[in-house]
């Protein structure tokens, strides 16, 4: 019987762009790992994105290409972040049930 809170969530797409799930049984096996090393590079390119968009939004002189350009990458890192945050979640009792968030191209 496959339990959906049993699936998690990965943090990447497959090839249909339909979100990914893993048969977990909580041994952190290979996949369960590198999952957990994409969700912290990506946690950490969001992170990096605030600081740049700080900075950028506090030059009067940033060009709106610049500005258009930010925007997208910070779409981006949310839509990672909020997967992150419903795979997390969908594990705990009483989480989400399906995938709903996908990266932004």
């Amino acid at each position: 019987m496959d339990d959906i809170r049993m699936r998690r969530l990965l943090p990447w797409a497959g090839t249909d762009g339909k979100p990914c799930f893993l048969s977990a049984d909580g041994s952190g096996g290979y996949v369960s790992r590198l999952a957990d090393d994409v969700e912290a590079v990506q946690l950490d390119i969001g992170a990096q994105l605030v600081g740049h968009a700080q900075a950028l939004l506090d030059d009067p002189k940033a060009h709106p290409g610049e500005l258009r350009f930010l925007s997208s990458r910070l779409t981006e890192a949310l839509c990672d972040a909020l997967r992150i945050a419903e795979s997390r979640g969908g594990r705990l009792p009483g989480g989400r049930d399906e995938g709903t968030y996908s990266s932004a191209t």
